[in-house]
């Protein structure tokens, strides 16, 4: 018996809740003076623009030269520590990242000799948004920097190019 009363009052309870909250809403009356200020409802707050979706350069394009201080993997294949020409593919990495701009992962090619030698993916960060990806002080503009990282597992390429910068991770 005391639990058909118990629903019985909870499902009376669920049921009046709008109405008695469409009830409250239009019995209170409205605020003035310093009762008004931070109480109520407020207007929404301004949205922020939606920001363009960040571009890069289509098809292929040189990047520039870089000199591996010691043997990594690009790819999962070995390239031995040296100097290399470095191009920018159109062919897209895959699969796609959730979040990434399709056409901001893309592969790299090492070229020595005129031969290539080893690919990575490339990860393309636009000028404005580099702040949010990297803290490290950027190569100057067609310039580059490759350095061991911390704990030395990993040989970044920070190329910068075009107003663009392009970053690959090598593992050691």
């Amino acid at each position: 018996m005391k639990r058909l009363v118990l629903v019985g009052a909870l499902a009376a309870a669920v049921a009046a809740g709008p109405a008695l909250a469409a009830a409250q809403g239009t019995a209170e009356k409205p605020k003035t003076g310093a009762a008004a200020q931070g109480s109520g409802h407020a207007a929404p707050k301004a949205q922020p623009a939606t920001e363009p979706s960040p571009t890069a350069p289509e098809g292929q394009m040189a990047l520039g030269t870089v000199t591996l201080p010691k043997a990594v993997k690009a790819d999962g294949k070995p390239l031995a520590a040296g100097t290399y020409q470095v191009r920018l593919t159109a062919d897209t990495a895959g699969p796609e990242a959730k979040g990434q701009t399709r056409s901001l992962e893309r592969w790299a090619e090492f070229v020595k000799g005129g031969k290539v030698v080893g690919r990575e993916v490339v990860t393309i960060v636009p000028q404005t948004e580099i702040a949010k990806v990297q803290k490290d002080k950027p190569p100057p503009s067609n310039g580059a920097k490759v350095e061991t990282l911390k704990g030395g597992d990993y040989v970044r390429v920070w190329i910068n190019r075009s107003g663009n910068y392009y970053l690959m991770h090598l593992p050691v």
